[in-house]
């Protein structure tokens, strides 16, 4: 009998800039986890809580907190968050308070804590080139909830990127001010990027708007990079800024300036560039 040896294939390709050399997204956060560290990460995207080296919960700017997320679908009114800050943060237990006062039921509370904190992560986790600093011993007041393994949070920040980059592929439309596109005609969007497309107006980004409709910044970004995929917006482009004229010679009079002097700048023309036409299926 002949044997035939069938040659493996090829490694598949890899996007760079993925993943930090060194192993993991944030080499640091690799080691706490090792060490089962206690305390805080804080990385110019927000901060990771970890306990006993998991991570129990994440904040970032770009993100609304869990409190928003709660008391904006009516879970909680602010009374009543405010009252369990009050009774159980300084013990750290704040998420135990809110189950065991009936304000909550524990799969809820974990169901929306689980949500916020990788909604955070993403953007935590995002690159960087500042520094990183680690507090010990430092514990949330929200207290243990459902800590998650760094390898699970690290491997769910991955696939969010891969996502968004299959939706498409430009990053800068993710912090820059949005603009709607002029289309001749506008067609059918969910009812989610509508309600995205009617908070664009120049000046919010992706982070504003998702705090105007209370919802998970990263769900937002999806949402805008599938508006994005169809060509309903793109980022605002700052308008150039004119060159400085040349110093008058030593005598000379600078001539008055004249309208024919001045260029004329449509304020619209940063307005209407368009993206691709592929809406990305839901």
């Amino acid at each position: 009998m002949t044997t035939v040896r069938v040659p493996s294939p090829p490694p598949l390709p890899v996007r760079q800039g993925t993943r930090i050399p060194g192993g993991g997204l944030s080499p640091m956060l690799s080691r706490l986890a090792a060490e089962r560290a206690t305390g805080v990460l804080m990385r110019e995207g927000g901060m990771l809580h970890l306990s006993e080296g998991q991570v129990v919960y994440a904040e970032s700017p770009a993100t609304p907190g869990l409190d928003s997320l709660l008391i904006a679908h009516g879970v909680l009114d602010e009374e009543g968050w405010r009252e369990a800050l009050t009774q159980a943060g300084p013990q750290r237990l704040v998420g135990r308070f809110l189950v065991d006062t009936g304000r909550i039921v524990q799969g809820a509370l974990e169901l929306c804590h689980l949500g916020a904190l990788f909604d955070a992560v993403y953007f935590v986790l995002g690159p960087s080139s500042a520094p990183a600093r680690f507090r010990y011993g430092e514990a949330h007041w929200l207290g243990p909830v459902h800590p998650v393994p760094v390898t699970a949070v690290e491997r769910e920040t991955l696939r969010r990127r891969d996502l968004l980059h299959t939706i498409w592929p430009d990053p800068a439309i993710d912090e820059a001010p949005l603009v709607r596109a002029d289309r001749p005609k506008v067609p059918t969007v969910t009812p989610r990027q509508e309600a995205v497309l009617a908070r664009i107006d120049g000046t919010r980004t992706a982070a504003d708007i998702s705090r105007a409709l209370a919802r998970p910044a990263f769900h937002t970004l999806v949402d805008i990079r599938r508006l994005a995929a169809a060509g309903f917006v793109s980022p605002r482009i700052a308008a150039p800024t004119a060159a400085p004229a040349p110093a008058p010679v030593p005598g000379e009079v600078p001539p008055a300036p004249t309208e024919e002097l001045l260029p004329y700048q449509d304020p619209h023309i940063t307005l209407l560039k368009r993206l691709r036409d592929a809406l990305e299926a839901l």
